[in-house]
């Protein structure tokens, strides 16, 4: 047999995540201890450099199977660069089927990665840096067997913003 040369990986690896043309940004914090904590906030920046487009902004979660609960309430704060708050809201993210209790989203053995829009075709006005933050909103104080939360910023597919311009 015979061995597979030591850059076939990193090149794959960028060509799979290289043809991703939708993604403006994407970022994920993993609580290594295996729980989110309440008081222990996810927080992402990005850059908006085009306002003539359209974005649409989705939660990463990354829980186990072992989950106790079907869902997550998860209360964002989106934030431009001066601090001024753009958008709060509490979301209601299912993370299992609540009928046959199978587990939602993408996963390899018991683990899973569901993947919502919490924010579709939204306009920023101005290019710059903006702020995420992500609160785990649940009535108990640390969630056992949420292992990752994340936020990806993608070009909506409506295209681009009309601003009255001629076309």
């Amino acid at each position: 047999m015979r061995a597979v040369p030591a850059w076939t990986l990193p090149l794959l690896l960028f060509f799979i995540t290289g043809c991703d043309k939708q993604r403006v940004y994407e970022g994920k914090k993993d609580f290594s201890e295996g729980y989110w904590i309440f008081n222990n906030p996810a927080e992402f920046e990005f850059e908006i450099k085009d306002t003539d487009r359209s974005y649409d902004l989705l939660f990463n979660i990354r829980n186990s199977a072992k989950y106790q609960y079907q869902n997550i309430y998860l209360q964002y704060y989106l934030e431009d660069s001066t601090g001024r708050l753009l958008s709060k809201e509490l979301k209601n993210i299912q993370l299992f089927n609540p009928i046959t209790g199978i587990p939602l989203g993408k996963g390899i053995g018991d683990l899973f990665d569901v993947e919502r829009k919490f924010l579709e075709h939204y306009t920023f006005g101005n290019p710059g840096k903006y702020q995420l933050r992500i609160d785990q909103f649940m009535r108990q104080d640390s969630l056992p067997e949420i292992l990752a939360v994340g936020l990806r910023v993608e070009y909506s597919e409506s295209g681009f913003v009309n601003r009255g311009k001629p076309d």
